[in-house]
């Protein structure tokens, strides 16, 4: 079953983050994800629309998700991140294929 990091993040630090975004995106790659939603216009339809950035990233299962964000090469990614956004991740499984 697929699983899906959503991240949702507000920049601090462009230039920095732009840092980020390419050994994070190289990490995704790397581990078997791909970016379903990366950024983007939000129109919200009820509430308020969340701040600063969403993504999805999905991986082939949760512990390849889990394994990828604990991995060498996204925990280098992470701390560069650490100074240039404030942000919130999660796993969240998908549905199975019918």
């Amino acid at each position: 079953m697929p699983a899906y990091v959503i991240y949702q993040g507000e920049v601090t630090d462009p230039d920095r983050y732009a840092e980020y975004r390419a050994k994070a995106g190289e990490s995704v790659a790397a581990a078997g994800g791909r970016f379903v939603v990366r950024g983007g216009e939000v129109t919200s339809l009820e509430g308020d629309p969340p701040p600063g950035r969403t993504v999805v990233v999905e991986f082939p299962t949760r512990q390849a998700a889990v394994d990828w964000y604990h991995g060498a090469a996204y925990t280098e990614a992470r701390a560069i991140r650490a100074n240039a956004a404030v942000a919130r991740m999660y796993v969240v499984d998908g549905a199975e294929a019918t």
